[in-house]
């Protein structure tokens, strides 16, 4: 009798345990954006403008900012791009923030960093924004899940670093960010 309550609540503690924060994925040949459907509603090659680079599969989307201004991720083809997937009551995100706004500044020239906050509501996305001082670079309001549905994202304080040609090539958290300016240098050289 007893075995039957304790092994119920070691598996519910286990699966806990294996879907919090703190998981890393390595990326695969296909990396999960790519085999993600756009939301742009375009399957055929895209590009960034004259003279730019191609715009890759895994940025072909758009969304709002969390200041209210439209973004489109095309805008950040042809550099590596470091998706940083947050919530604002998340106090991991909170202690990545620094470290992510630093590689935002150190590398302003040679890569993009884009915030991808959800889970919450704008308003409290612009306040950690502000509480932060993160705002050196832009953050989608994806209030919807969009984005993170884009990536098969299913936990905050996660990043997704992107190669020049947009191949995914990091997925996973980096605790306190760290890691991060190592990862983004080995990709702009």
């Amino acid at each position: 009798m007893r075995a039957r309550l304790i092994l119920p609540g070691l598996l519910a503690i286990t699966a806990l345990t294996l879907v919090g924060c703190g998981t890393e994925k390595s990326a695969t040949s296909s990396g999960a954006a790519e085999n993600s459907p756009t939301t742009s509603g375009s399957s055929a090659p895209a590009q960034a403008g004259a003279g730019t680079a191609a715009v890759p599969e895994a940025l072909r989307f758009t969304g709002t900012t969390v200041d209210g201004k439209p973004f489109d991720a095309a805008t950040l083809a042809g550099k590596p791009t470091v998706l940083w997937f947050w919530a604002p009551w998340c106090p991991k995100c909170r202690a990545q923030a620094s470290e992510t706004a630093k590689v935002a500044t150190e590398y302003q020239d040679k890569a993009h960093v884009l915030g991808v906050a959800g889970l919450d509501k704008n308003a409290a996305m612009k306040d950690f924004v502000s509480q932060t001082g993160t705002g050196s670079f832009p953050h989608l309001s994806d209030e919807a899940g969009e984005v993170w549905k884009r990536f098969e994202v299913t936990e905050q304080s996660h990043y997704v670093i992107l190669d020049k040609d947009g191949k995914t090539v990091y997925e996973g958290v980096l605790p306190g960010g760290e890691g991060l300016a190592e990862k983004v240098a080995g990709l702009t050289g």
